[in-house]
């Protein structure tokens, strides 16, 4: 196996379960195209995993073991061929826990019939009635992956794509309380209510939400794993003192979040690697130069990964970027990043001078509007 890096503008988040359990994946394409591979990928709590396999006369296996249920992504390709940057293609998604599960499909995996443990079919259920707006966020995703590198560095792109996802969004979400309501006995629920919370949750949205599910799924391993994430939540809400921590500058010198203590501070979670914090960097950097002299400054966490200190200060410095830098060099293992629980980037808190958090996730022309709110023109 080897790792394979996803996509880190939609994350997925997974559930981790205390014991390793085996399980089997058998598809079979009767109409199988010529010279081709099967991929298996997904997350495991340490690493993304990818396996690779043969297509032989229509048929393919996988053996495993997993830390419970886990969302899996089977990807037929042929020998050659590029697949499609954010995960699309001829693809099929799946929840697998442990067990024998199987995949029939005529000519395209991604229009596979399931069968298998109750927790694959749960998701199937969930995956279906998301089938529409799925594959319309998917265009509209498109939009940035299907760019140039160039046109990626025009911050109107980002925004034509966030405008694009943001209905898309609220659709997915209502769909979601509509399976989360009807389904709260279905650990598929819990990954819709992790779907749900993303990287920036919303307490008011998602701990009733939980609350409303079964006992059994709440004390379940994937529903404690969810009982902290929202433990976490509450440590970093608004109004919460920001949980201070340490990280070394690119000088090796200390820095700490309370040293910053009696001044506005914009927490900044990015990373070199990370396109949509790049194409946020503008932004940021605007507001820094016409807020600084107004007790406002700006703190990088970089999740760059090890190794990559000459990434990190290279984007550093061709994105401008003036303000105070620090990272552990350790990626997504990023000590700062996990006491926020951070599930992806760019990410953004925005500090008092008491040490209390104001705001947090400001995009764009939004960080300037909650910067002039609080310090004026």
């Amino acid at each position: 196996m080897k790792k394979s890096l996803l996509s880190t503008l939609f994350l997925l988040p997974m559930c981790v379960w205390a014991q390793q359990e085996n399980f089997k994946i058998e598809g079979a394409l009767k109409k199988a195209p010529k010279n081709a591979k099967v991929f298996l990928s997904y997350r495991t709590p340490d690493s993304n995993v990818t396996d690779s396999v043969e297509l032989k006369g229509g048929k393919f296996a996988f053996n495993g073991n997993v830390a419970g249920p886990t969302l899996m992504t089977v990807r037929v390709q042929r020998v050659g061929d590029k697949p499609s940057a954010n995960g699309g293609g001829d693809s099929y998604s799946l929840y697998v826990h442990t067990g024998l599960n199987k995949l029939a499909a005529n000519d395209s995996i991604k229009n596979a019939s399931f069968s298998g443990p109750q927790v694959g079919l749960d998701y199937v259920g969930y995956a279906k009635k998301l089938e529409k707006v799925t594959a319309a966020t998917r265009a509209a995703e498109n939009m940035w992956y299907d760019a140039t590198d160039e046109q990626r560095k025009d911050p109107k792109l980002m925004e034509r794509v966030r405008a694009a996802m943001k209905p898309l969004g609220e659709q997915k979400l209502a769909l979601q309380k509509e399976y989360l309501a009807a389904n709260p006995n279905s650990i598929a629920s819990l990954m819709a209510l992790q779907d749900i919370a993303g990287y920036q949750m919303d307490l008011d949205v998602v701990e009733p939400a939980f609350k409303a599910l079964s006992a059994a799924v709440q004390n379940s391993a994937p529903g404690e794993a969810m009982k902290k994430r929202i433990a976490t939540a509450k440590v970093t809400a608004i109004g919460a003192i920001a949980p201070d921590f340490t990280q070394n500058d690119p000088n090796d010198k200390p820095v700490k979040l309370s040293d910053f203590r009696g001044k506005y501070v914009l927490l900044d979670f990015w990373a070199s690697w990370c396109g949509p914090c790049r194409a946020e960097n503008p932004h940021v950097v605007e507001a820094y130069h016409k807020f600084k002299g107004k007790n406002f400054t700006v703190l990088g966490v970089s999740l760059d990964n090890p190794g990559k200190k000459d990434n990190w200060l290279k984007a550093v410095a061709d994105d401008k970027l003036e303000w105070t830098q620090v990272s552990d060099l350790q990626g997504w293992k990023n000590a700062a990043s996990t006491l926020y629980g951070v599930r992806g980037i760019p990410q953004n808190y925005l500090i008092g001078p008491d040490g209390k958090i104001l705001a947090t996730n400001l995009r764009g022309a939004g960080l300037e509007k909650k910067l002039i709110e609080l310090l004026g023109e």
